[in-house]
């Protein structure tokens, strides 16, 4: 019997590790997840929620002078009250309201509450038509304390008395249900998607035992990581949207991964290889793309770690530990398990050896139909993502609205009449504060107040010397806005100003008007989302810019290329593009509203848009990865470029085809989501993938690298060392030359 030859490489040893301790590994890998598992379970409840506020931000510390001088904060908690007979001064009506806001007021978690009726008939919290008035309210704590106390608060102030019926509203109020209904859609999604995948993976292989253990990998990267997020909870925030995206993300890398590395070991079975060395090629070969991979996405999800965000830092932590378990489930936990199976991992139907030509392949067919004429094929691919993306241009960016929320969500219905009956903003008050120096007299004072009131967008001013409206003093002073030494004004907006972005001008308005405080603060709801959205973009240069050199230099690292790099650059930038087009006509513009089951607002939320730019970016680098180490293996081998596009795409599509299908079903579950942020990103990414591994991986890669034929591999050679000592290599380190094999020919017979 021939002995085998010592493995070569790290990831040659890990095969023939796997094969050797295959039983102590998968017995170490149940007994891992089980703890695993019983860490994840505490997860959803270790999570807590975020505003949308930047710290260190104008607004921030606005909100901490309240706290801290007034033993306040900006309104929170609504309660519409609407008469029963239309008049909210009906004595009995009063009397109704103002024991529902003194039984409020004794709530443990609640410090102020303010209303019509407390406040003289304050015309800005009376509806129009006089039927309905507003409870204000300020719940003390940080998100996760507030929103536990609303969601108790909501069931038991929605309620109807006979004079009055009460309903609960406030962006606490909102957010509390946003939050809820996300939840309920992941343990949904589970449901959907377990199965699913399931089905999906049994229909690629052919086989139910390489179906469960693909499936197994998803579930063991969703489990694993859920536990290590739960276990960050001690030292940083995670937010519980996070969930979300672990388990689409987990199930899909799961898969993709899986997916890679049994095919490879189906194929060195299918070329007569023992199970034992069939495991030592799938290591070298697919492992090695697992870990490039793995590398590329979690770099794109990285730089979320650079805004100052906690709620999209959890999405940084999410994907990166994603990307390492579903890593680890596919080079240490399958690999053990596939020595295991051994023969009968292979095609059902299909004895071994197997081994059929490329060019018996309908993706090399489609593939040399293309380079046969590559700018008309790549061309007209590029036209129509050109035009699929186009739409971009008019993306208008917003803030977070309340009818992300489905229709027949409580807060929303509620909403949606306090923005048919009221034209004024009330409970989203901006809040000018004196922090010090000498305080103004109270002619200035009211001077100031007068002339906030005359701003555009302006309903009301309210202060301690006299409530304001148009320049004129129109009622007394209130109590409320003094402290100590210290004077505050609540500015009232209309309901117009606020629309858009238009409280982004307003607040830039008010902080810009001269003022007798010698330091002041604007702060407020709308000053928390003008100074949140400008910190976001403030820093999309620098996401950009990092996620773009990264992911350059690993595929560099990759390809030994400078032009394929800046290839998949372009073409992954096309996609996202893409993506951008489909946001902009279906969530802004409203193209299929009413099927799909949301409301449009006419802008979006900035933050989910950047979410998914880093996650389409890390997943389309993924399928690049895939295709051009297949390419790079073929033209290692031949020297032949156009023969190594169309073998790597024969070798690669099928494979990408599959994983871009499982993953876009998993992300298209979100598009039943009753959150439109979910819809947002369910049916976004899931486009996206569908692109980029059909048209941009079938049409244009081959184009373009028939385009560029021995260009495709040029590097300058002052780089090429660079690559020899730093590049991912299956061979072992010192073996390796990055010249085009025809070069090294060449040199040689020179010799």
């Amino acid at each position: 019997m021939t002995s085998l030859p010592p493995p070569a490489t790290a990831l040659e040893r890990l095969g023939d590790l796997s094969y050797r301790r295959r039983w102590p590994v998968l017995i170490v890998a149940l007994i891992v997840l089980a703890g695993l598992a019983a860490v994840a379970a505490g997860a959803l409840s270790s999570f807590v929620l975020n505003r949308w506020e930047a710290a260190g931000t104008e607004s921030v510390a606005a909100q901490e002078v309240l706290r801290d001088e007034f033993a306040t904060g900006n309104s929170n908690l609504i309660l519409l009250v609407t008469a029963a007979g239309g008049d909210v001064d009906d004595p009995v009506v009063t009397a109704s309201a103002t024991a529902v806001a003194d039984e409020l007021a004794e709530e443990e978690a609640v410090n102020e509450v303010w209303s019509y009726w407390s406040l003289g008939g304050d015309t800005t919290l009376r509806s129009e038509d006089g039927a309905s008035a507003m409870v204000l309210a300020h719940v003390t704590g940080d998100a996760t304390e507030a929103r536990a106390a609303i969601a108790e608060y909501i069931p038991a102030y929605t309620r109807d008395d006979g004079a009055i019926t009460v309903r609960v509203a406030g962006a606490e109020a909102a957010s509390t249900q946003i939050s809820a209904q996300a939840t309920q859609d992941f343990l949904r999604a589970e449901v959907i998607i377990i199965p699913l995948m399931l089905v999906l993976l049994i229909f690629i292989y052919r086989r139910v035992s390489s179906a469960l253990l693909t499936l197994g990998i998803g579930l063991f990267s969703v489990v694993a990581t859920l536990a290590g997020l739960r276990a960050l909870t001690s030292v940083v925030e995670i937010a519980s949207f996070a969930s979300n995206i672990v388990l689409v993300m987990g199930i899909g890398l799961g898969v993709d991964y899986s997916l890679f590395v049994i095919s490879r070991f189906r194929e060195a079975l299918g070329r007569g290889s023992s199970v034992r060395l069939a495991l030592r090629e799938t290591l070298n070969t697919a492992g090695r793309t697992v870990v490039f991979s793995g590398l590329t996405v979690a770099a794109s999800v990285a730089v979320l770690l650079a805004l100052p965000f906690p709620f999209l830092r959890s999405f940084a932590y999410a994907g990166v530990l994603t990307v390492i378990t579903a890593a680890v489930g596919a080079l240490v936990i399958l690999p053990a398990a596939l020595a295991v199976i051994g023969e009968r991992a292979a095609r059902r139907g299909v004895t071994v050896p197997e081994s059929k030509p490329p060019e018996q392949g309908g993706w090399y067919r489609v593939g040399a139909r293309v380079m046969r004429r590559p700018i008309l094929w790549g061309g007209g691919a590029l036209v129509a993502l050109l035009a699929l993306a186009s739409p971009a241009i008019g993306l208008q960016i917003g803030v977070p609205d309340v009818r992300v929320l489905a229709q027949g969500a409580s807060v929303r219905d509620t909403y949606d009449q306090l923005r048919d009956d009221f034209t004024t903003e009330a409970n989203d008050a901006i809040q000018v504060i004196e922090t010090g120096g000498a305080s103004p007299t109270d002619a200035d004072l009211g001077a100031y107040a007068a002339e906030l009131s005359s701003v555009d967008g302006i309903a009301q001013v309210n202060s301690s010397v006299g409530v304001y409206s148009e320049g004129a003093r129109i009622a007394a002073g209130d109590d409320r806005l003094t402290s100590r030494d210290t004077a505050r004004l609540d500015v009232i907006p209309t309901r117009d100003a606020l629309y858009g972005t238009g409280g982004d001008r307003l607040v830039a308005d008010i902080r810009a008007l001269d003022s007798p405080f010698e330091t002041f603060l604007v702060g407020g709801y709308p000053a928390q989302l003008a100074d949140f959205r400008e910190a976001l973009l403030e820093r999309l240069p620098l996401i950009a810019g990092l996620i773009l050199a990264v992911t350059f230099v690993l595929l560099f690292l990759l390809t030994g290329s400078l032009l394929l790099p800046l290839k998949a650059t372009v073409l992954n930038l096309l996609s996202i593009g893409v993506m951008f087009g489909v946001l902009t006509t279906v969530f802004q513009n409203g193209f299929l509203a009413d099927v799909i089951g949301f409301t449009p607002v006419g802008s979006l939320d900035p933050a989910f848009p950047i979410l998914m730019f880093c996650v389409v970016y890390g997943l389309s680098m993924d399928y690049e990865v895939f295709m051009i180490s297949r390419i790079r293996e073929e033209y290692e081998r031949t020297g032949d470029n156009q023969r190594a596009v169309l073998v790597g795409l024969q070798r690669s599509a099928p494979l990408i085809t599959a994983a871009a299908l499982t993953l876009a079903v998993s992300f298209g579950v979100y598009a039943t989501s009753s959150v439109m942020y979910l819809q947002m990103v369910g049916i976004g990414v899931a486009v996206a993938i569908i692109v980029d591994a059909t048209v941009i991986r079938g049409i244009l890669v081959p184009s373009f690298m028939r385009l560029a034929g021995r260009a495709n591999w040029w590097a300058p050679a002052f780089l090429t060392p660079i690559f020899r000592r730093f590049g991912l290599r299956e061979e072992p380190v010192g073996t390796f030359d990055a010249r085009p094999p025809a070069m090294v020919k060449r040199i040689a017979k020179a010799r």
